[in-house]
């Protein structure tokens, strides 16, 4: 069987520097746009980033479907922040 896009697994090191998402207001309407790459909902928020709090700086993490963080056991100090 062939997979779709969304079901492809893509690996990705992501330096997360907003903790929180972008609220925005269109036509009245009060949206939020996710800014730490983890919402299933993209571009939109889905408090995934709660998940994300107690990362520490210059670790790689990863998160599988159940939303379980993995980390990686080296350190990666040249990760750079935008």
């Amino acid at each position: 069987m062939t997979k779709t896009l969304m079901e492809i697994m893509m690996s990705r090191i992501v330096k997360r520097t907003h903790t929180e998402p972008c609220r925005l207001v269109v036509g009245g309407e009060e949206k939020y746009l996710c800014r730490c790459g983890l919402s299933k909902n993209q571009p939109f928020c889905d408090e995934s980033h709660n998940l994300a709090k107690a990362e520490e700086t210059n670790r790689l993490y990863w998160y599988d479907d159940a939303g379980k963080r993995h980390e990686h056991a080296g350190d990666f100090p040249g990760i750079r922040t935008f």
